[in-house]
């Protein structure tokens, strides 16, 4: 027969009772998205920036592409700077004039994505943000590129 002293019991108690928080812990499910605040986490996330031509944040929920218009944006060069949070990816369809003129995608881990974009003539301009992994929260901005 086997005999524990009291010191191996709770050892052994110990490491069982660590083994379940780690599994409670990792079954954990992530913040809920849908009660998310999207304008402080893109105050954190998003560096803020002068001459903005067009920004845009908010939830995707669903699989529907989110569209965000600027009227008369001039032709040129601008960098997008995209975040998003939830996991998976967020992307950015980016058109001008109606031609789509560049496609770009952002890791939704709270990390900033930063891409050219050159637009061809002056004219609308417009981002369709939209997600395959929804539910997650997305920010933007577009601004004319630095030298």
């Amino acid at each position: 027969m086997l005999n524990f002293s009291s010191t191996g019991r709770r050892a052994g108690l110990v490491a069982i009772t660590a083994a379940a928080l780690l599994g409670v812990c990792g079954c954990q499910a992530p913040a809920n998205i849908e009660n998310a605040d999207v304008p402080a986490w893109k105050e954190k996330i998003l560096p803020s920036a002068s001459g903005v031509v067009l920004e845009d944040s908010g939830k995707i929920l669903n699989r529907d592409p989110l569209v965000k218009d600027a009227p008369n944006v001039p032709a040129g060069s601008y960098t997008l700077t995209m975040a998003c949070d939830g996991g998976g990816k967020a992307y950015f369809a980016v058109s001008s004039g109606g031609n789509k003129i560049a496609d770009a995608a952002a890791a939704c881990n709270g990390s900033l994505d930063v891409v050219k974009i050159k637009v061809p003539g002056t004219g609308a301009f417009s981002i369709a943000t939209s997600s395959v992994d929804a539910p997650l929260i997305f920010a933007y901005h577009v601004v004319p590129a630095t030298a």
